[in-house]
């Protein structure tokens, strides 16, 4: 039986721009299982960071609304001496930059040591280092002894990122959220970083929201998937379903655009994600970058709409959506035919 360890509820979290608020996650509703790994994909600026964010308690001026229950414990409201007890202790993130996470001024092993000093006390100054060496293996880091006096500049973007890995789990947490964590890596160490996560998942039972926006990635890791964007997710399924029989507009262009054997050209979605200020607020927010298709196709509030047991869709438009060059070649092959 799966046991939830985390479960989002109409989660709002805005920015103010100006005398404006404007939600750059909005009204989202997710669950994460122990010992599961829940992907989230979309193009850049669909609030997939933001989310990682706002369940981490990161945003300092950034208005919240919604619950995030974290083993039964709204921590939206919780002061912020309770909320850095449960960071780096209970819940860790693993940051998409591990060159501007990580202290330019500090020996490696004196910030791994760090989050040991505040959620460990009582253990001794040789214990931690102890530890900090053990860590430092874990994550496959080589001559561990001699990485734990060196700084961040001395190492590899590999390197780097497994340090950021082995703060993270430092205190064995339940949940962890690895934020494009392969992003800036080459693909050997996109492979071993990738495998150091799903072992340490398995090690620790934790449940691990894994951000990126490369579908390989999610492949290869997730267990279910939620598509983003524009703030709101727009499908939800297990990664099987996701990817033999996706649904939503978005979630089909976004597996058109990747290379697949025997494809003969890659889709280009149409315009880009608008800005925070910009974002449709009402009706479809993807409905402008599919302009072929008519207005009647989408829902005036669109919401999610759960078609088999485990698979939401939002908006009704998923029941009408064509690909503009299958309409284009269905109109040729008509006209041909009529001829």
């Amino acid at each position: 039986m799966t046991q939830k360890l985390l479960e989002i509820k109409n989660l709002k979290t805005s920015f103010r721009i100006g005398d404006e608020y404007y939600a750059a996650v909005d009204d989202v509703s997710l669950t994460l299982n122990k010992n599961e790994v829940l992907g989230i994909v979309g193009e850049s600026g669909s609030g997939k960071s933001a989310l990682a964010f706002s369940i981490m308690g990161l945003h300092t001026r950034a208005k919240m609304e919604g619950n995030i229950l974290f083993n039964g414990k709204d921590i939206v409201n919780i002061s912020p001496a309770q909320l850095n007890q449960l960071r780096g202790d209970e819940m860790a993130m693993i940051f998409q930059d591990p060159l501007t996470a990580l202290n330019p001024l500090m020996e490696i092993g004196a910030q791994i040591s760090e989050t040991l000093i505040l959620h460990r006390p009582e253990m001794s100054q040789k214990e931690r280092k102890d530890r900090v060496i053990e860590l430092l293996t874990m994550v496959g880091i080589p001559r561990p002894e001699y990485v734990y006096e060196q700084f961040p500049h001395e190492l590899s973007g590999g390197m780097r990122q497994r340090v950021i890995i082995a703060i993270a789990i430092a205190n064995r947490p339940e949940l962890l959220i690895a934020d494009e964590p392969t992003t800036a890596l080459d693909v050997t160490n996109q492979a071993q970083i990738l495998d150091l996560i799903r072992k340490l998942k398995n090690d620790m039972g934790s449940g691990v929201i894994l951000i990126t926006h490369d579908l390989g990635v999610v492949a290869e890791m997730a267990d279910r998937v939620a598509v983003m964007y524009a703030g709101q997710i727009v499908e939800i399924a297990d990664v099987f379903t996701l990817f033999e029989n996706p649904k939503h507009p978005y979630t089909r262009s976004l597996l058109t655009s990747v290379p697949a054997e025997g494809q003969d050209k890659l889709l280009v979605i149409q315009g880009i994600v608008p800005s925070l200020q910009h974002l449709p607020r009402e009706g479809c927010r993807f409905a402008e970058r599919i302009p072929w298709l008519d207005s009647s196709a989408h829902e005036e509030d669109p919401v999610l709409h759960e078609i088999e047991p485990g698979h939401f869709v939002r908006c009704t438009c998923y029941k009408h959506f064509h690909f503009q060059d299958e309409a284009k070649e269905a109109q040729v092959h008509g006209d041909t035919r009529s001829k």
